[in-house]
């Protein structure tokens, strides 16, 4: 009788479908791998297909520090129409005619919410306002305010603008646009504010992550691929893509793993990761005060 074989560690990048939560994409992975551990770096709306990243087994220790990279999306941005949840997703709350607005307007305005910015994430969003997370408060009927939040969009491109009519008969336009931003950057809130400042109003229709730090869609995988064959990228080679790299003798490797803060050389701020003679990933590190204080341990 075979043994079963066990699940490796590591990083599976997804390819999300348009219709699945992130957390249906985990329960998903959870039966393809047979493992309940099994996690994410990052959500992503219902609407939005793209790069997922997902832990398996102790490779969920990483998670919550690449959570923390920058990310790139493109995304079809409607102006014209405001909608409940600022994407396609909620039901229409105004419209206006938006065949005025001039390319050189559209610039001006993508250059405002271009940079450090302070932004509002949608109120349809899991953002928790005092414990309770915002999209339940607005089904419950809430008046409440959610506080902006510094962002930094990096670049935001604008590469076709097209001209169409809704639904409704409003003259509207379509933006194909590229974003890179950090973590925590609510793309439909840019194509909110985008329409607000035009005087307009805006939303996202369309919304595919390309990057998630190192990890590009070229690397990633359907769910029907992933059932036909589970490729899981090892979570030294995951952590080796992600973070700088500190390599250690066997002593040292031995001090680090018996919890002793070791004097480390100089990294720009952030995790580091730690491996040992045999190529094998020790730990997720940072610096604190010049000695290595241990976020996650692998060895």
């Amino acid at each position: 009788m075979s043994t079963p074989t066990k699940t490796p560690d590591g990083l599976v990048i997804v390819d999300k479908p348009s219709g699945f939560t992130s957390h249906d994409v985990v329960a998903k992975m959870r039966g393809i791998a047979r493992t309940r551990r099994v996690g994410h770096a990052g959500t992503l709306d219902p609407m939005a297909t793209g790069v997922l990243v997902l832990g398996v087994e102790r490779a969920t220790k990483l998670l919550g520090h690449l959570a923390l990279t920058e990310k790139e999306y493109l995304g079809t941005i409607r102006l014209g129409q405001t909608t409940i949840t600022d994407d396609a997703e909620g039901e229409i709350t105004a419209s206006a005619d938006a065949s005025k607005v001039t390319r050189e307007q559209i610039d001006a305005g993508v250059a405002e919410l271009t940079g450090a910015i302070m932004q509002v994430p949608s109120k349809v969003s899991a953002i928790k306002i005092d414990g309770k997370r915002s999209y339940a408060r607005v089904r419950g009927g809430e008046e409440f305010e959610i506080p902006a939040r510094p962002v930094t969009v990096s670049s935001f491109r604008v590469y076709d603008v097209r001209e169409a009519t809704a639904e409704d008969g409003t003259p509207v336009v379509d933006l194909v646009v590229s974003v890179v931003c950090s973590s925590g950057t609510y793309i439909r809130a840019l194509a909110r504010d985008l329409g607000a400042g035009l005087g307009v109003g805006g939303h996202l229709t369309a919304l595919r992550r390309t990057r998630v730090g190192p990890y590009k869609l070229d690397g990633a995988r359907t769910l029907d691929q992933l059932q036909e064959e589970l490729t899981v990228m090892p979570v030294a080679e995951a952590a080796a893509a992600a973070f700088p790299r500190w390599d250690v003798d066997a002593k040292r490797a031995g001090l680090l793993l018996n919890g002793v803060r070791l004097e480390m050389p100089e990294y720009p701020k952030g995790p580091v990761a730690v491996f040992g003679p045999d190529g094998k990933l020790l730990a997720l590190v940072e610096d604190q005060r010049g000695k290595a204080k241990s976020l996650a341990v692998f060895g």
